[in-house]
């Protein structure tokens, strides 16, 4: 488990990171969100042992990482922008990740290579932006290590190859003892993937929460109630987060299970009652402005 307590940092008058606090599980996608500049790439960098926090603590099974060998061979960070040795093949770059780390999986890394029919031979400087970016991941993930930390993983990768990036990472986590930590500022990139989420805002983690629970625990419904008593009821019955008419439909984003909003609603017989399904976006939208903030500050 990666457990990151109090940690900030500062680079002279700018704060990247201001005593963030989150505990990430092992054996499950978490998605760091947060828009340019929220710190998403600082604290990515703080947890695999590039850069040194100003206080605070970060410990990777139980060890600090921080010039810490040993504890480094346990995990793999992929920047924005990958760095690969001038004039490299893909050959020459899993040599390179050989030498690192000690499980790197050179056969897996061919097949994968031939799967995505990327040229081990052929020089990387020469490859597409999104080419660059599937060899950095299929390094990554070939270094077999348990933790790969993923920023902005997907950016720069056209629909398909998103997909199968996500079906990959989908993979490892049913083979072997694998937890991606993936760092983006696209909620949509995230929802159909990970099973936690943080949003990170200034520096400041917001919230970290179970995907599955937020979803089974907050609810929209589509109503058209009887007159304006009944609609009054059902809101002070319910734990409102948000709340808005259309003509006659008003539309309720609420607390509880699907059955509890519904019984409540149908409890004052209306004329019309639906529950639909709710995006993660629309859940942050929610959350964020219960928190008093607004989701447009968040993301690009």
């Amino acid at each position: 488990m990666i457990e990151i307590q109090g940690v900030s940092k500062s680079f002279e008058e700018i704060k990247a990171l201001q005593d963030i606090h989150a505990n990430i599980k092992e054996g499950a996608i978490f998605g760091l969100i947060g828009s340019n500049g929220a710190g998403k790439s600082t604290l990515l960098r703080i947890v695999s042992g590039i850069l040194k926090q100003d206080s605070g603590t970060v410990l990777v099974d139980g060890e600090q990482v921080y010039e810490n060998v040993k504890a480094k061979e346990n995990l793999c960070f992929i920047p924005d922008t990958a760095y690969f040795l001038p004039n490299a093949t893909g050959k020459v770059m899993a040599g390179q990740y050989e030498m690192f780390y000690p499980k790197f999986n050179r056969e897996q890394f061919v097949k994968l290579a031939e799967t995505f029919k990327l040229d081990l031979d052929r020089k990387i400087g020469t490859f597409s932006k999104g080419m660059k970016k599937q060899m950095s991941m299929l390094l990554g993930i070939c270094a077999n290590t348990k933790y790969l930390l993923c920023d902005e993983t997907f950016d720069g990768l056209d629909p398909v190859m998103r997909q199968a990036m996500k079906s990959l990472l989908a993979m490892e986590i049913m083979k072997r003892d694998f937890t991606p930590v993936i760092a983006s500022h696209n909620l949509r990139e995230l929802e159909d993937i990970c099973d936690y989420v943080g949003l990170l805002h200034k520096g400041g983690i917001l919230f970290t929460k179970d995907l599955e629970d937020m979803k089974f625990n907050i609810h929209k419904v589509q109503c058209v109630f009887q007159n304006e008593v009944d609609e009054e009821n059902v809101l002070a019955r319910l734990e409102v987060m948000q709340h808005h008419h259309r003509g006659k439909v008003v539309t309720i984003v609420a607390r509880g299970t699907r059955l509890e909003i519904l019984d409540t609603v149908e409890a004052v017989k209306p004329i019309f009652a639906e529950v639909l399904p709710l995006t993660l976006e629309e859940i942050f939208i929610s959350e964020t402005e219960v928190a008093g903030y607004d989701i447009k500050e968040f993301f690009d």
